[in-house]
């Protein structure tokens, strides 16, 4: 039966043809809602106390981030069980807007100390960004008679088991970044585990540990005073804040590294727009003079990057510590 006002159309044809009208309006209305998101606050999750680099970098960046989406981005500090607490907690948010920091000790190190982990670092998480790396720095005290990494690892080799470092606890980035140079100079020094950076700090301070590695913000002011000698950093350059002081790279170890990093992470739930999203906002937050000025203070760099260039590089760490891991038998407190 064909329409009387126009001729040669069936109702068939024009139930199509409102089905088809129909879906083109229905799409835009699909894709302005996608468009929208973020539609509320974002919680950036931080899974350690509050104070240090990790809640620098995600203050610095979370309120770059929020200009850029047009929501505000929250810092929530969850610390509890090396990370573990606030990783399982993240992993399971279904909400869409709860994001967390990514870390060398939660993505490359917690799955191979913990015979368990209460989440998956690959399949549970979507990377989003890599946001800074923060050196490690090579310290011993004053009276130690080494003036560079050469020497020490000379003093080392010539009397094995005589030198001590500390750390923070075991499986803490300064125990991995010592491990990590034991294991590519063949040398061996004794571990004194501490609970924290801060009595560790006190006893090479008095002298009673001969060396360790602490992430720089901690130890600038000691440098500079010469209450503690850097002998070296684990980044792949020098850094501006200690420009005459060599890279272990550059004393002998082609390619060594060591720094801690901190990135973005998003329950794997997260649609991959909204995750793009993400990772643009933080690429320009890193990039701006107020991250950039708050980042020198603490000899963080920033990095930024693509959730694909994040997913490689947290598959590069893991396999480069868990080398580092099983060698040196690291076990958690």
């Amino acid at each position: 039966m064909t329409h009387p006002q126009l001729p040669g159309l069936t109702r068939r044809h024009l139930l199509q043809l409102a089905a088809a009208g129909g879906a083109s309006t229905l799409a835009p209305g699909l894709a302005s809602a996608a468009d929208v998101w973020p539609s509320k606050a974002i919680r950036f999750v931080v899974p350690f106390a509050p104070g240090g680099s990790s809640e620098i970098v995600a203050r610095t960046t979370g309120l770059e981030m929020g200009k850029v989406l047009g929501q505000s981005v929250f810092v929530d500090n969850k610390p509890g069980a090396a990370g573990n607490v606030a990783m399982q907690e993240v992993a399971r948010a279904d909400d869409q807007h709860t994001i967390i920091l990514g870390h060398i000790g939660t993505l490359a190190v917690n799955p191979y100390i913990f015979d368990k982990l209460p989440y998956d670092p690959v399949k549970d998480f979507r990377p989003i960004s890599l946001l800074a790396k923060v050196p490690s720095l090579y310290l011993v005290r004053p009276d130690l008679p080494v003036n560079n990494l050469r020497e020490l690892i000379a003093f080392a080799k010539k009397n094995p088991g005589k030198l001590n470092y500390g750390s923070a606890g075991n499986g803490s980035a300064g125990h991995l970044a010592m491990e990590y140079l034991k294991m590519a100079s063949e040398t061996f020094m004794l571990h004194v585990p501490y609970r924290g950076t801060g009595p560790q700090l006190t006893d090479l301070l008095a002298g009673r540990l001969d060396l360790a590695s602490v992430g720089a913000p901690a130890v600038l002011s000691f440098i500079r005073t010469g209450k503690l000698r850097c002998i070296a950093t684990g980044t792949p350059q020098r850094i501006p804040q200690l420009p005459d002081v060599p890279t272990v790279a550059e004393q002998g170890y082609p390619g060594f590294e060591m720094t801690q990093w901190y990135g973005i992470l998003a329950p794997a739930s997260l649609p991959q727009a909204a995750a793009d999203k993400l990772a643009a906002a933080a690429a320009t937050a890193v990039k701006q003079p107020a991250t950039s000025d708050k980042f020198s203070t603490e000899a963080a760099i920033g990095v930024g990057g693509s959730p694909a260039d994040f997913a490689k590089f947290i598959a590069q760490e893991q396999q480069r510590w868990k080398q580092v891991v099983a060698r040196a038998k690291i076990k958690p407190d």
